[in-house]
C-alpha cells in the first residue's frame, strides 16, 4: 500500500472526526442543561427559567444542526477511503451504528421537533419529559458510537472468520469494559464543555452591562458555574480511572504517552522531556521520581512497562514491525488535554465561589471567562488524538493494521480530492455554526421568547 496514501487516508479521517467532535460533547452537556432549566421551570413556576430553556435551547438546536450535518460525511469515510476496514469490521461495526442510526437518533431527533414546537401547546411537565428524552437519546446515540469504538480499543465477543471479524456476542460487544470507561469520560466531557461555553457567553453578556438582562445572565452564570465544575471534577476523576485501565490493555499507548523508553521501577512522571524518536532517549527532562507508578498502579515502586520493551514483546506477539505509535504526538497531547483539564477545574471553582459569595464578578475574571469556552474544545480535541494516535499502528487493536484497513484502488490524487474538499466544506461549516452561534448569543432573551412563542426558533 502506498505509504502516501495511507497518510492522506489518516489525515482525512482526522480532520474529519475533529471538526463533527467540536460539536458532540457541547450536544451532550446542553441537552442535560436545558432540559434542568425547564425542569426547574415546571417545579418552581419561575418564568426566568423557561425563558432560560428557550434561550439556550436555540443555541443547543444550532450546535444539533451542525452536528448531524458534520457527522453524516464520517459515514461515508468507510466507504471511499476504508474498505478494507469495513469487510474485516463491518459484522462487529455494523451493528452499533445501525442501532444508533436507528434508535437513539429517531429519539433525539422525533422528540427534538415535539419540544421545539409544543411550547404552550403540550401540559408543562410532558413538554418538560420531551426535552430529557431529547438528551437521553443523545447520550444514547454516544454510547452506541462508542461501543463501536471500544471494539476497535479492545476487541471482545468476535471470531475470526474467512479474514473477517464476525460477532459472536452481543452484550459482551456493547458492554465492553472499555466503553464503561469511555462513555462516562466523553459524558463528563460534555457536562464540562456545555458549562463553560454557557459561563463564557454569560461572562460576555455580563461585560456588555445588560440592563434589563443582567438578572438573567448572572442566574445563567450561577447555574453554569455550578455544572461545569460537577462536570470537571467527574473528567478528571474518570479520566484517572481510564488511565489506569488503558495501562493494562493498552500499555504501549500509555508508554508513549510518558515517552517511557525504559521499563521501570518507580517510574517518573514527565512533566517536560524533549524526545529524541531516532536514539529513543529523553535529553532534557523534568520528572517526579515514582509518581507514575503512583498514578498507574497507586503504588509507587510497581514496574512501568517501557516503550522499548513492549516492541520486543509485540514483535514476538504479532511478528515483525514497528508496533510504537508518534511518541512525540502522543505525548504532548497528553499533556495539553491534562493542563486543559486542570484550568478547567481551577476556573470553575473560582466561578462558583464568586458565584456563592454573592460579590460582584471581577471583570478581568469575566474577561477570561470569555475565553474560557476553548479549554474543552482543546481538551476533547487533543483527548481523542491521544487515544486514537497511541493506538498505532493497529486500526483494530491486536487484529488489524491501519495499512490493512485502506481502500486498495484508491489514487493519491483521489484521496487528496476529497481530503481538500472535505477539509473546505467543514470549514464552511465551522464557519455558518460561529456565526449562527455567537449572533444568538447576542440576542435579548425577550426576543428568543417571542420568536419561541410563535414556533419561528
Amino acid at each position: 500500500m502506498n505509504a502516501l496514501v495511507v497518510s492522506l487516508g489518516r489525515w482525512q479521517f482526522a480532520v474529519v472526526t475533529i471538526y463533527h467532535f467540536f460539536f458532540v460533547p457541547l450536544t451532550l452537556g446542553l441537552s442535560i442543561f436545558v432540559a434542568i432549566m425547564e425542569t426547574k421551570y415546571v417545579t418552581s413556576g419561575n418564568e426566568l427559567y423557561k425563558r432560560m430553556a428557550k434561550f439556550w435551547g436555540k443555541l443547543f438546536l444550532i450546535n444539533f444542526a451542525i452536528g448531524v450535518a458534520t457527522g453524516l460525511v464520517q459515514e461515508f469515510q468507510f466507504g471511499m477511503a476504508w474498505s478494507g476496514y469495513s469487510r474485516f469490521m463491518g459484522d462487529v461495526f455494523g451493528a452499533p451504528l445501525a442501532i444508533e442510526a436507528l434508535l437513539a437518533f429517531y429519539i433525539e431527533s422525533t422528540f427534538l421537533g415535539v419540544w421545539v414546537f409544543g411550547w404552550n401547546k403540550l401540559p408543562k411537565k410532558v413538554h418538560a419529559a420531551m426535552i430529557w428524552l431529547v438528551a437521553i437519546g443523545s447520550n444514547l446515540s454516544a454510547w452506541w458510537i462508542l461501543v463501536a469504538n471500544s471494539f476497535m480499543q479492545e476487541p471482545v465477543g468476535y471470531v475470526i472468520k474467512g479474514g473477517r471479524a464476525e460477532m459472536t456476542n452481543f452484550f459482551a460487544v456493547a458492554f465492553n469494559k472499555h466503553v464503561l470507561f469511555q462513555f462516562p469520560h466523553v459524558f463528563t466531557a460534555g457536562l464540562t464543555t456545555a458549562g463553560f461555553v454557557v459561563l463564557a457567553i454569560s461572562a460576555y453578556r455580563l461585560l456588555q452591562k445588560p440592563a434589563g438582562d443582567r438578572d438573567f445572565f448572572q442566574t445563567s452564570f450561577r447555574w453554569a458555574a455550578t455544572y461545569a465544575l460537577i462536570g470537571s471534577i467527574l473528567v478528571v476523576s474518570i479520566g484517572h480511572l481510564q488511565g489506569q485501565y488503558e495501562i493494562k490493555v493498552q500499555p504501549m499507548k500509555m508508554a508513549a504517552a510518558e515517552a517511557l523508553w525504559n521499563t521501570e521501577s518507580s517510574a517518573p512522571l514527565s512533566l517536560f522531556s524533549t524526545i529524541d524518536t531516532k536514539a529513543q532517549r529523553n535529553p532534557v527532562e523534568i520528572a517526579i521520581p515514582g509518581f507514575l507508578s503512583f498514578m498507574s498502579y497507586n503504588n509507587f515502586t510497581q514496574p512501568v512497562a517501557g516503550i522499548k520493551d513492549l516492541q520486543a514483546k509485540f514483535m514476538q506477539q504479532y511478528g515483525p514491525g514497528n508496533y510504537i505509535p508518534n511518541v512525540p504526538l502522543v505525548f504532548w497531547s497528553f499533556r495539553i488535554m491534562v493542563f486543559a483539564g486542570l484550568l478547567m477545574l481551577l476556573f470553575a471553582l473560582y466561578a462558583v465561589y464568586l458565584a456563592k459569595k454573592g460579590s460582584k464578578y471581577p471583570r478581568w475574571f469575566l474577561k477570561w471567562l470569555v475565553i474560557s469556552f476553548t479549554f474543552p474544545f482543546i481538551a476533547c480535541s487533543t483527548g481523542w488524538i491521544m487515544g486514537e494516535a497511541g493506538r498505532q499502528p493497529w486500526i483494530v487493536y491486536g487484529l488489524q493494521k491501519v495499512a490493512d484497513a485502506i481502500s486498495p484502488n484508491v489514487s493519491v490524487g483521489t484521496i487528496l480530492f476529497s481530503f481538500i474538499s472535505l477539509s473546505l466544506l467543514y470549514a464552511v461549516l465551522i464557519v455558518a455554526e460561529v456565526y449562527l452561534f455567537f449572533r444568538a448569543a447576542k440576542e435579548d432573551p425577550n426576543a428568543t421568547e417571542k420568536r419561541a412563542l410563535s414556533g419561528a426558533y
